[in-house]
């Protein structure tokens, strides 16, 4: 099959007044650039849809020039296939937290990203938690994302190459991904 189903997290998008976005005007530009069923999650920047088999770099850099030449908002963009979404939901292991919207998830979107949030997974967080899978971290905040020593550390390590969304929304995402992948089957 050489269509597959995308899921673009946008950092950085319509948090605070920096780099506001309609999610009418996101899901026109990727549909411009010629991908289907676009679908967007909230209003952060949380994109699904279908196009033709490409590498996430592409897709990636075809999503980030458009954002800035058509709306003027720079914005680093992560890309997964959703049989990498699966995964990320799969791996989870820190999934019988009271909170779901207090436990972050780090996509991993390097190759290098893993390794450097390795030795954070072997440290005791008290109260916190860390795991790691093989495409995401994934950081319970019990005390509130903010005051999270373990979260900090691990946007310390990767900087602006990781997006992280918390566990509620990468639920609905999967569950998003579910129903783009059926009504285009």
């Amino acid at each position: 099959m050489n269509t597959r189903c995308y899921i673009a997290l946008l950092r950085g998008i319509n948090v605070g007044r920096a780099k506001r976005i309609a999610m009418a005007d996101l899901r026109k530009v990727i549909a411009d650039l010629g991908f289907t069923e676009v679908r967007s999650l909230l209003n952060s920047g949380n994109v699904v849809f279908m196009g033709p088999k490409m590498t996430h770099k592409e897709v990636r850099r075809a999503i980030e020039e458009t954002l800035v030449m058509k709306l003027g908002v720079p914005s680093r963009v992560t890309v997964l296939e959703s049989d990498e979404l699966d995964q990320v939901v799969a791996e989870n292991t820190l999934t019988d937290v009271p909170e779901p919207s207090r436990l972050l998830v780090f996509f991993l979107t390097r190759p290098r990203d893993h390794a450097l949030i390795e030795p954070l997974a072997a440290i005791d967080w008290g109260k916190e938690a860390l795991a790691l899978g093989r495409r995401a971290a994934y950081v319970w905040c019990p005390e509130g994302v903010l005051q999270c020593r373990a979260g900090g550390e691990v946007n310390t390590k990767l900087g602006d190459a990781t997006t992280s969304r918390n566990w509620s929304t990468v639920l609905k995402l999967h569950a998003l991904t579910e129903a783009v992948k059926a009504a285009t089957a």
